[in-house]
């Protein structure tokens, strides 16, 4: 391993970080450091900005004069005007300047839509595209890929051209998961990106800050506009102990999940530190900031440390890992007495392997007690599918351990019962993977290898071992479990865990088998116990970069060319969204009271649906597909307060669109948790709707909602959505008056002649509302660049 290990334990790092630091202060002039030309990746020219980010964080720290934790160094060191950024967790704007940007290809498409709208002729920052998304999964990686390139041509080519024209990376079909790649390419310690995809969190097992947002907010970066977060709370995990036996870095986050549940991270950046970080590989770090997105979190990023470093040098970035080292203390580790907002502790060494679901990542079960809540709560204990890999476990590490399993099953002639399906994270994993026979190992297992591509984590998956309707449990090493989310059947209870659990699992292929104490009977009839799960947490050989697959754009593309065809039903060019009239928002019909749960997911259906993601017109034919009607607790049928009659959410919506009646929507508690997926704002605007009203919102809905101009507003008292009845006439009162933490008053006609007045709160801050008053954030923008010529 002597190719991937150079800081052979913790005393060496800190005298390594020492050394570092002490060869800053005596040996070196800041001019020297400040001409530093480490490039922030092997793709870009762009240097490492940490120069520039420790002058900031001192301009910052003088300021508050008090410790500062690793979240708040990395976040403030990227303001705007740190001399004059008013500060203060949970109330301010921060305006900020990220490093760079990444998108994912069903995303990507309406951002570079947006940003071919605002006119401008090159990105600002370096950015990139990652084509992951659009690659169903059906018999195996070869020829799934195959099928995909040859059904989104005209997308990739769109993505590929818009790429080049306007100064964007282009990663090709097959590369890789968009985070794996962020992992092994671009993110580093000190970093604050966004990306528009929820996960994006899983850079911070490099100690980036990585945030997932929608596409409004990618242009806004990528014009040079400074990019606006309401100032992060931040809630510490202290990590202590050593993980030992099944115990894995995803126990962690289900745990953390299990604390602090799908809203409990909301406005908060999750920073884990104590001295069990030390335990844990980078890839394991990464895993468990990626599902980070499934308490809301707005983030979560750990101290750079050996592991980082390791990794980093294993994926050829040794000048990144030494010029790290050398601010660490000022920038990539809290400060000591740093304050959090919530404190939560967990002890490695006692922390029990978990599972997680169905239907909610975080509904914890320990594995001594999955079988036993199963039988009692009647879900299927048989388990049909097992699934290993997406972005958030599909490291080199995951793989290597789950190989050792199944090679001790099929050595007492055991394997997988049920299929099993295998996604390597990125080009590189999988070559890696097949050189070290890891891949082979998998396959006598009974497992398929996919595409490197995203699959049935997110609904890209042509299931046929069951019908829809059909009662079933599936297990995997994915992040999110909500209903239908991975095979858009609604009864299938999808549960989360590790995927050394996953393999294990399968192997029984049932929930109350626990292989931390039960034995298996092997093919010639003798017991056995699995040992605990081993392997290579990086690959002693080095990694195979596999097939080139990065497609870097001209210096120049200003002469190029970017060609939507009028009569594409996969590409649309977007219709700039109505101003703000100036007057009151009166009698509003309600197009849908929703009840329970509501995820992006639920708002706009991913699966069959990518496909249309570049174009508004036609995925807005999902919108609400699944929420639940409160008036019949029926899913896509609401009555048309118009004409009386029956219908699915998206024709009502329409039928109101074409006869010029405004609507609005209702909702539960955290409406819009989940992806980052703008859809879920675009629909109901491109259709419509003029607010959103609910009990409280998921973080980056909220945010994409008022980029579109709706109006995003939550009960000033909860127990007011109960006064809701779907047949009133709504009113927004005294919108000449919106100001920032002002409520806005509504009123709710009722259908026998009464009214009630209730209050609605609102976090629009001055520019927000003027996005509002626009029609969206690009109208503003175009607004101000027509202002200033």
């Amino acid at each position: 391993m002597a190719y991937c290990r150079t800081f052979k334990s913790q005393v060496s790092w800190t005298k390594l970080v020492s050394g570092e630091i002490q060869q800053r202060c005596f040996h070196s002039s800041p001019a020297v450091f400040g001409a530093s030309k480490v490039a922030m990746s092997k793709l870009d020219t762009k240097p490492l900005p940490y120069d520039t980010l420790e002058k900031r964080i001192k301009i910052v720290a003088d300021r508050l004069g008090k410790p500062l934790s690793l979240a708040e160094k990395v976040l403030y060191s990227h303001l705007d005007d740190p001399v004059n950024q008013d500060i203060e967790r949970g109330v301010s704007y921060l305006k900020l300047r990220p490093d760079r940007v990444a998108m994912q290809d069903a995303t990507a498409q309406m951002a570079m839509l947006q940003f071919i709208s605002s006119g401008l002729p090159k990105v600002a920052v370096p950015s990139t595209i990652h084509c992951d998304h659009l690659i169903e999964a059906q018999t195996g990686g070869v020829e799934d890929l195959k099928r995909a390139k040859e059904m989104n041509e005209e997308v990739y080519n769109f993505l590929k051209s818009a790429g080049a024209k306007y100064g964007v990376g282009f990663w090709h079909p097959g590369s890789g998961i968009i985070h794996q790649i962020i992992l092994e390419n671009y993110a580093f310690p000190g970093l604050l990106m966004i990306g528009t995809d929820s996960h994006t969190p899983n850079g911070g097992g490099l100690g980036g800050l990585c945030i997932g947002v929608g596409g409004a907010d990618a242009v806004d970066v990528m014009a040079d506009i400074p990019w606006e977060l309401k100032c992060p709370k931040v809630i510490g995990v202290h990590l202590t102990g050593k993980m030992t036996g099944w115990t894995t870095p995803k126990d962690v986050i289900l745990k953390v999940a299990d604390i602090l549940t799908v809203k409990g991270g909301t406005g908060a950046i999750i920073e884990y530190h104590g001295p069990g970080v030390d335990n844990i590989s980078c890839t394991g770090m990464g895993t468990i900031c990626n599902m980070g997105a499934e308490i809301g979190a707005t983030t979560s990023l750990f101290p750079f440390n050996h592991r980082m470093a390791d990794y980093l040098k294993a994926t050829s970035r040794a000048d990144i890992a030494e010029e790290a080292a050398k601010y660490s203390k000022s920038l990539l580790t809290p400060d000591k007495g740093s304050h959090y907002d919530q404190l939560i502790e967990i002890d490695l060494t006692t922390l029990e392997p978990h599972v997680n679901g169905p239907f909610t990542p975080d509904l914890a079960h320990p594995i001594s007690k999955l079988g036993k809540n199963a039988k009692k709560n009647n879900w299927p204990v048989e388990i049909k599918v097992g699934l290993i890999g997406s972005c958030t476990n599909s490291s080199y590490e995951d793989m290597s351990r789950c190989a050792t399993i199944a090679k001790e099953a099929l050595a007492h002639g055991r394997k997988s019962k049920i299929p099993f399906n295998v996604t390597p994270g990125s080009e590189q994993i999988r070559a890696t993977i097949e050189r070290d026979g890891i891949a082979q190992t998998l396959r006598e297992f009974g497992g398929t290898v996919l595409a490197n591509a995203c699959g049935p984590c997110i609904g890209q998956w042509d299931r046929k071992d069951v019908k829809k309707g059909e009662k079933n449990t599936i297990v995997s090493s994915y992040n999110r479990n909500f209903t239908g989310r991975n095979d858009a059947n609604a009864a299938t209870h999808a549960f989360v865990t590790s995927p050394e659990l996953v393999t294990a699992l399968a192997i029984e292929a049932r929930l109350d088998f626990d292989p931390t104490v039960d034995t298996i009977k092997g093919a010639d009839g003798k017991e056995f116990k699995l040992s605990n799960p081993f392997g290579d947490e990086l690959p002693a050989r080095g990694f195979d970069p596999g097939q080139d697959t990065y497609q870097a754009p001209p210096a120049d593309g200003s002469s190029l060319s970017v060609v939507v065809d009028p009569k594409s039903n996969r590409l649309q060019l977007l219709e700039p969204f109505k101003v703000w009239d100036g007057k009151d928002l009166e009698g509003l019909t309600i197009l849908i009271k929703v009840k329970g749960k509501c995820t992006t997911d639920h708002i706009s259906a991913a699966g069959p649906w990518l496909k249309y993601r570049g174009h508004l017109e036609n995925i807005s034919n999902n919108m609400l597909l699944t929420a639940t009607n409160a008036e019949n607790n029926e899913m896509n049928k609401v009555k048309n307060q118009d004409t009386g009659e029956w219908g699915a959410v998206p024709d009502t919506a329409r039928a109101y669109k074409a006869k010029g009646i405004s609507w609005v929507v209702f909702g539960d508690e955290n409406y819009g948790e989940g992806s980052s997926r703008e859809h879920a704002a675009l629909e109901p605007r491109h259709l419509g709707g003029r607010a959103i009203i609910v009990k409280s919102f998921a973080r980056i809905h909220e945010t994409n909602l008022k980029k579109q101009g709706v109006l995003a507003l939550t009960f000033s008292d909860p127990k007011d959505y109960d006064k809701v009845q779907p047949s009133d006439k709504v009113s927004l009162v005294g919108l000449n008056q919106f100001t920032p933490g002002k409520p806005l008053k509504c009123i709710l006609s009722h259908a026998d002649g009464s009214s009630d007045e209730i209050l609605l709160n609102h976090t629009f801050n001055e520019q927000q509302i003027q996005w509002f008053k626009s029609g969206s954030a690009l109208n503003r923008m175009k607004q101000m660049a027509t202002a200033s010529k």
